[in-house]
């Protein structure tokens, strides 16, 4: 089950995949460059994690959760334009270090609801 913040980050809370949404890929457009955190580094919930630059910006993603980075997508970061083809693709993997956490978070609706705006 996926739960999103409104910086447009989402998480798998079963196994801790983190990705950006789809909507984050269509206004930033064409992906560039990404910068994913280092395994084992950890992190406080909403601050920046990871780097993520288009032909058009460049933006921080930030943490959904507070916990530490056990996974990183290398190929994504190796070759970023591939985002553009499966947005749906994770970045990296954290295990959380406070479940509270997900609590804050949105479901897919309330997302939805949210960029609606």
């Amino acid at each position: 089950m996926k739960k999103y913040a409104k910086t447009h980050e989402w998480i798998n809370i079963e196994n801790g995949e983190v990705g950006i949404t789809g909507n984050a890929i269509e206004l930033l457009g064409d992906i560039v460059f990404l910068e994913l955190p280092d395994v084992g580094k950890e992190f406080s919930k909403d601050s920046p994690i990871a780097v993520i630059e288009s032909v058009k910006a460049a933006s921080d993603i930030y943490a959904p959760v507070s916990g530490k980075v056990t996974e990183k997508n290398e190929d994504l970061e190796s070759s970023p334009e591939n985002l553009n083809e499966n947005p749906k693709s994770w970045l990296f993997k954290i295990d959380a270090s406070n479940t509270d956490d997900f609590n804050s978070l949105l479901d897919e609706q309330e997302y939805k609801n949210e960029i609606d705006k």
